[in-house]
């Protein structure tokens, strides 16, 4: 069943999600150093899982699927695996705050992804504004890239995915329930996970082993998984009730957050270089958005 937009509730969602993501991501950077990336993708997923289910089956929330929206998700969960190893390896070498303001290029990807894959008009002045914002991260990357090397390029791939993740979940948002999308992409992870880690450890592929954890990770593994569940469901039940458009401008309270959870757990903030590079970003992206609003606004569609 498809739900009203309901523009205010979404936004509330959305913070909430902004809240929780630099913990999870702070989680990860803990934990990169111990475990193979692999190995933390598996329990970070199985855990969605594992605490999805019984709550799908004890609220007899419908499992089926129309065979489009399956295919939507299992893309979905593809893309979710790819953007959050791709960020785990990340932030194994790069701050907290560099590596999510990077990954912020994702509303320019997704303007020029409607550009010139599905021939949306899009004018000079946002265009422009993407030229900025790619100029702004690379203040962010350069101090980065000469520091860690190709690593630093990660959360750029992670943009891209994460746009593609996002132009797919509102797809399928307000058309499956979140907790039951959330519960399936887990165990569609999971599955694909496995086999994937087996493989892996018997061909020797160092990210895609297993190790036995230290008991002292266990805990920060339950979180981690936590975390990413509840932080995911947020996001999702968000792009249910508001527009990507509308919500992407709310997403941008995660870079200042990020440092200040950087700052705290790992002694990190970025230096001058690149803070001016997260504040060109921010400005050239809160632009893209809010121009993006003003013509969606004005269109007659709209009115």
């Amino acid at each position: 069943m498809k739900h009203a937009d309901r523009p205010l509730l979404g936004i509330f969602l959305m913070l909430c999600f902004c809240l929780l993501a630099p913990l999870g991501d702070a989680t990860a950077k803990l934990l990169s150093d111990v475990l193979p990336v692999g190995q933390l993708l598996l329990v970070r997923f199985g855990l969605q899982a594992l605490i999805l289910i019984p709550i799908v089956t004890l609220t007899d929330r419908d499992w089926r699927m129309p065979p489009r929206v399956l295919w939507l998700v299992l893309w979905r969960t593809l893309l979710h695996i790819g953007g959050i190893g791709c960020m785990f390896i990340a932030l194994r070498h790069l701050p907290l705050a560099d590596a999510i303001a990077i990954a912020f290029v994702m509303p320019f990807i997704m303007l020029l992804l409607g550009h010139y894959i599905l021939g949306e008009e899009v004018g000079m002045r946002r265009l422009m504004a993407c030229v900025v914002g790619f100029l702004g991260t690379l203040l962010i990357i350069q101090p980065s890239f000469l520091a860690v090397g190709l690593p630093a390029i990660l959360p750029v791939i992670v943009a891209v995915i994460f746009a593609l993740f996002m132009l797919v979940t509102r797809q399928i948002a307000k058309e499956v329930d979140p907790i039951t999308l959330q519960a399936s992409s887990g165990v569609i992870a999971s599955l694909l996970l496995l086999p994937a880690l087996a493989i892996g450890t018997e061909l020797g592929l160092e990210e895609l082993s297993t190790n036995l954890p230290d008991p002292s990770t266990w805990g920060l593994l339950l979180l981690i998984g936590v975390i990413g569940t509840i932080g995911h469901l947020f996001m999702t039940w968000s792009l249910r009730y508001a527009p990507s458009t509308t919500l992407a401008s709310i997403q941008y309270v995660e870079i200042p957050l990020a440092a200040v959870v950087g700052w705290m757990i790992f002694g990190e903030w970025p230096n001058l270089m690149a803070t001016a590079g997260i504040v060109i970003t921010m400005a050239a992206g809160l632009y893209v958005i809010l121009r993006e609003r003003a013509i969606l606004q004005a269109s007659p569609e709209a009115a």
